[in-house]
């Protein structure tokens, strides 16, 4: 089954998980803003300087991309993001179903990814491409249905 499955182009990719990364930061801005919302003599006013506006807006971009990247994934084998770009995650060794906890290790693989080889590849303007991680891989849609 590994060899018929076929390895969605870097556009593809990328795109999944910038509207995967989108999503996120669109749900903390939205925590962040609810949060800090006070009403002062019937006037709404966002107080963005609190503390707990930032903690709404962390804990919902971490939160929601947990539930997306992971708990989302475990069900559908793939993120919102994956699913609009027709891409799904399979295990590397056997295109089987991924495990929880490699679905967690991938997630935390791809803050590693974003801070460290991100800025590399913006600095140097490299080739850098996305990788798989924790014997995880994607795969298009079609080819992860058998």
């Amino acid at each position: 089954m590994a060899n018929r499955q076929r390895t969605p182009t870097q556009s593809r990719r990328v795109t999944a998980a910038c509207l995967d990364a989108l999503l996120a930061l669109l749900c903390g801005l939205a925590a962040g803003a609810a949060a800090g919302v006070k009403v002062v003599d019937g006037v709404a006013e966002i107080r963005m300087q609190s503390p707990t506006v930032w903690a709404a807006a962390l804990g919902a971009v971490f939160g929601l991309s947990f539930l997306n990247h992971v708990l989302l994934t475990f069900a559908t084998r793939a993120s919102l993001g994956k699913l609009l770009m027709g891409v799904r995650v399979v295990r590397t060794s056997d295109g089987g179903r991924p495990t929880l906890l490699r679905l967690l290790g991938r997630w935390l693989f791809g803050f590693y990814w974003m801070v460290v080889f991100v800025p590399i590849h913006v600095a140097t303007d490299s080739d850098v491409e996305q990788q798989d991680a924790v014997g995880l891989r994607m795969v298009r849609r079609r080819a992860a249905l058998s």
